[in-house]
């Protein structure tokens, strides 16, 4: 871990515990005492409400990269934009126990007209907010709203050094334009006496980039990125291998085996803290356990029409925790999961 590294968790851990109250501590304590009860005993027991939440700007993408439903134009749920006042009345009702909000799920968040208000919106009620983007959208014009919305950590997907490298996975992207949006932001950032957002590097390593890394590492330097973070990437269909696989096993998610097949390299194990922890909402309000429910298969309510204190707590959530709890493999979202 580099002094760069170390200083951005610093500033953001510091920021994070900025905005915690007494109520959103005591929420936490009693979210990981139910975790750890309900391992005891293989039931699900549930004292608290999600302290981590992702919420959807938007399924739409500028891009298509091969292994995201986004990319591929894939999903079998409702596409759309989310709505303001339904982004409000999520936000006003988990504001006092909400300590980590992350604006993305699937799509690119500044495809959203609004999507600096909401991050605004959230950051005056005092609630840790962080997106992830592309990068492609960072301009002149956007720069100045990012730095005045109170956006705390920006995570920019950057999985190549080089144009021949980025738009083998990012296709239909511009390296340049994304460096240069990095640029400008850090530039004004520093400019302004700022030290948010922190922005993140997030280098999603496959068979196809790994040779990059130590140009990517050089490129983040240049930049004055705050961070840079390697990824393991999750591969659709990996049990036949992937040409998206990396050869260094360090930065993959699975291992081949003697019959020529590929399994997950952490076993899946019965348990899930995320379940406990947070959740996630799509754009248009429904609420689904994880981010590997990428097609919304798991719905558990939604909330426009409920809050969190009825979802949180209902005979659909407890079931699926309770699966989870005593066989987890035989939950198909979990079964590619790195949990």
């Amino acid at each position: 871990m580099t002094a760069v590294t170390v200083k951005s968790k610093f500033i953001l851990a510091k920021a994070f515990l900025r905005y915690l109250t007494w109520k959103k501590i005591v929420n936490v304590f009693l979210l990981y005492g139910s975790f750890h009860w309900s391992r005891l005993v293989k039931v699900p027991h549930m004292r608290g409400l999600p302290t981590a939440l992702s919420v959807e700007p938007t399924t739409g993408c500028n891009l298509r990269c091969p292994e995201c439903p986004s990319g591929l134009r894939s999903f079998t749920r409702p596409t759309g934009m989310l709505d303001k006042s339904l982004y409000q009345k999520i936000i006003r009702e988990s504001a006092g126990h909400l300590s980590y909000l992350h604006l993305y799920f699937q799509g690119e968040p500044f495809l959203h007209p609004a999507l600096l208000e909401l991050v605004k919106y959230a950051d005056d009620r005092k609630i840790f907010t962080a997106t992830s983007t592309n990068a492609h959208f960072l301009n002149s014009k956007t720069v100045p709203k990012v730095l005045a919305s109170g956006l705390k950590q920006l995570i920019v997907s950057v999985d190549g050094a080089s144009q021949g490298v980025y738009e083998q996975y990012r296709i239909g992207g511009n390296l340049e334009r994304v460096k240069v949006g990095i640029e400008l932001l850090i530039a004004e950032r520093n400019a302004a006496g700022k030290q948010f957002p922190q922005v993140i590097f997030q280098f999603l390593v496959t068979g196809k980039n790994e040779h990059e890394l130590p140009a990517i590492k050089e490129m983040a330097g240049a930049l004055q990125v705050d961070e840079l973070q390697l990824k393991t990437a999750q591969i659709y269909e990996y049990e036949n291998g992937s040409e998206l696989i990396p050869k260094n096993l360090r930065y993959s998610r699975y291992l081949p085996q003697q019959n020529g097949k590929w399994k997950l390299k952490k076993p899946i194990r019965n348990k899930c803290w995320r379940m406990w922890q947070g959740t996630v909402v799509t754009w248009d309000g429904d609420v689904v356990p994880c981010c590997f429910d990428k097609d919304a298969s798991h719905k558990m309510g939604n909330l426009a029409t409920h809050g969190f204190s009825h979802i949180w707590q209902t005979a659909k959530y407890q079931t699926f925790r309770k699966q989870l709890l005593r066989d987890r493999s035989q939950i198909e979202i979990c079964k590619n999961c790195s949990e």
